[in-house]
């Protein structure tokens, strides 16, 4: 069972994973991509997104990581953070970039068997600092939710979820996928 976590930053990924693999010690956790760069930059740029989608694709299609995992972000989440910065900078991705990070996209998520998104919702609150980029934090979000819905992303194969709630609320509706 190979299982994506996505949604925008401080959305509850981590606590998920963390609870989950307390539980589940038999998943190998691939941490945020973020953890991965030699580098992290002043703050979030295209370039940071774009290493970032290139890191979280590569190791869900390289067979390194056989067996049970549980990712912390996709290459999906980082197509989302690339569009919404374009969107909110006013600005519009290369083409020819768009059409090759949308299909390392889509090839990556048919490694997948889960993509469990954690959107943002009033009920699920979590308070973060305005140092958080909390217009791209929602813009991202918004986009992500977009993409989930587009099959020539996700494919047909994939299980797509919304989890909210509690937190443990949600390693419950990630456990009924493993049922």
């Amino acid at each position: 069972m190979r299982i994506v976590v996505s949604g925008t930053h401080a959305s509850g990924k981590s606590t998920l994973i963390s609870d989950f693999a307390l539980r589940h010690p038999e998943f190998t956790v691939l941490p945020d991509p973020f953890e991965l760069l030699e580098e992290d930059g002043d703050g979030p740029s295209g370039a940071l997104f774009a290493s970032q989608l290139r890191i979280a694709a590569e190791r869900l299609t390289n067979e390194t990581h056989a067996g049970d995992l549980i990712a912390e972000r996709g290459p999906v989440d980082f197509l989302a953070y690339l569009l919404a910065l374009a969107d909110l900078s006013g600005s519009s991705l290369d083409e020819d970039f768009l059409e090759l990070a949308t299909a390392r996209t889509a090839e990556a998520l048919r490694t997948v068997d889960v993509l469990a998104v954690l959107p943002l919702t009033v009920h699920d609150t979590i308070h973060v600092s305005a140092d958080e980029h909390l217009e791209l934090r929602e813009a991202m979000n918004d986009v992500l939710l977009e993409l989930i819905d587009d099959p020539d992303i996700v494919g047909e194969h994939l299980a797509v979820m919304e989890v909210t709630g509690t937190p443990d609320d949600r390693v419950a509706a990630l456990e009924a996928l493993l049922r």
